[in-house]
């Protein structure tokens, strides 16, 4: 059986505006993690199970009935020959925790783990560049100023300002595509135009701008109207290729294409569908989309194992796997925070500073598994329905640098995962906040990264 890390506290967004993501406390590793039947932290009766790669279908089919579960699905593999993930139906009478307990005794299993719910909410402010709002696309010689910003504005000085050939996967909740500050950038599917038929043979019929995998269906834009659902994606694409357009606020990049990987909903979001979009884009980037990262501005429940394949699974695809390490105000180093904490060598952990370059109280941090920090302390961006707004969160510093990185990938094509990373990181200016607190002791500047 496969040995695995005990699950602990995960926590995103909160501060100004707030994401507030689940907990799970540390294990025994033979144990079911508590949270388990915790209908607020973790799906009642559904479990994923991961299976030992040798095991046969008629072994899968004895493990389910051990438990007089059904299964549901399998999750896609995206890439590799990995046994699969099923998600797991248990009957009435079964809690999470004892079918867990059960399942884990079984040779053909991998894995057991609760289906964790992931959930998302946001308060706001409101109206940017050139009246000084949008501070943390600005550098030292930017008119306006402020050295604690991403450094995005003097890389547009220097004439970089992304490209269309680059993509980033957006996995969060949906987004309003048709806002007029994101419509140019917005990936269409030339291969799977809306007729109701699935002609790239991907799995999901018409997806033409992404998938919801909430709905499980392909619109990725829910708020209608009013704006009440999907703010929170639509701000952090805002912040990576928002247009320069002349109105309103800028992204990072003002060219590059955007994917939609929709799995947090009106209720949050779970493990099962979060690996579900997780793949979906590292199979749109071995299709050959040119999916330089995903950003991925949440988190919740315990350590998952499924969704740890998922991102190695990335990882062999050249994709980065950008998080905001949470913001619980805690050392990750002692309390991981997950997806962030996961150890794989395509994951950037991200904490905020502010605009005097401080680490605000609500953000995570740690020396050895929180890479560096962005502008997240009143980030203006867009949101739903043709709005603005400010929030605050690792959620918000999170975009600026997968904006970064979608920004270097426009200027040296073919880079690896792995290289671009390196250029973030070891381009990161030193700044006394984080000098004890982060892998790099020091934030983004998406400037200087060009030149690595």
């Amino acid at each position: 059986m496969t040995p695995k890390p005990s699950p602990l506290f995960s926590h995103i967004f909160s501060g100004v505006a707030s994401i507030a993501a689940l907990l799970a406390l540390s294990s025994p590793a033979a144990a079911a993690p508590p949270g388990s039947n915790d209908p607020a932290r973790a799906v009642p009766r559904e479990v994923l199970v991961g299976f030992e790669d040798r095991s046969s279908q008629e072994a899968r089919q004895d493990v389910a009935a051990q438990v007089g579960a059904t299964s549901r699905e399998t999750l896609a593999r995206g890439v590799g020959e990995q046994a699969p993930v099923e998600l797991l139906d248990l009957p009435p009478g079964w809690s999470n925790s004892r079918a867990i307990d059960r399942l884990e005794q079984d040779a053909a299993v991998a894995f057991a783990e609760p289906n964790w719910r992931y959930q998302t909410q946001a308060t706001t402010i409101d109206p940017y560049y050139a009246n000084g709002s949008l501070w943390g696309m600005y550098g030292d010689q930017t008119s306006p100023a402020n050295q604690f910003g991403s450094q995005a504005g003097e890389a547009w000085a220097a004439g970089y300002t992304g490209g269309k050939g680059v993509y980033v996967g957006v996995i969060d909740e949906g987004i309003q595509f048709t806002h007029p500050e994101l419509d140019a950038n917005v990936w269409t599917n030339p291969f799977d135009p809306v007729d109701g038929t699935d002609n790239d043979g991907n799995g999901y019929v018409d997806d033409i701008h992404g998938w919801d995998f909430v709905g499980n269906n392909n619109t990725i834009y829910d708020g209608g109207t009013k704006g009440r659902l999907d703010n929170h994606g639509t701000h952090v694409t805002g912040t990576i290729g928002a247009e320069s357009n002349g109105s309103g606020v800028v992204g990072v990049n003002w060219n590059v294409t955007y994917v939609s990987g929709k799995f947090l909903g009106r209720s949050g979001g779970t493990t099962a569908n979060a690996v579900r979009a997780v793949d979906y884009m590292t199979a749109l980037k071995a299709s050959g989309l040119n999916i330089v990262a995903t950003n991925n501005s949440w988190g919740g429940g315990g350590y998952s194992q499924a969704l740890y394949d998922a991102i190695s699974r990335a990882n062999v695809k050249n994709v980065l796997f950008v998080a905001a390490a949470g913001n619980a105000g805690a050392n990750n180093d002692l309390t991981p925070s997950y997806p962030a904490s996961y150890d794989l060598p395509n994951v950037i952990a991200v904490a905020a500073i502010d605009k005097a370059g401080a680490l605000p109280s609500f953000s995570n941090y740690g020396q050895t598994s929180v890479d560096l920090g962005a502008p997240g302390v009143g980030v203006w961006s867009t949101t739903a329905f043709n709005t603005y707004s400010s929030y605050s969160g690792t959620s918000m510093a999170t975009p600026h640098v997968t904006g970064a990185a979608a920004l270097y990938a426009s200027t040296h094509l073919g880079a690896t995962a792995l290289q671009t990373k390196n250029a973030i990181l070891s381009s990161a200016v030193p700044t006394s906040s984080l000098a004890t607190k982060t892998v790099t002791g020091g934030r983004l500047d998406a400037s200087a990264a060009q030149g690595r």
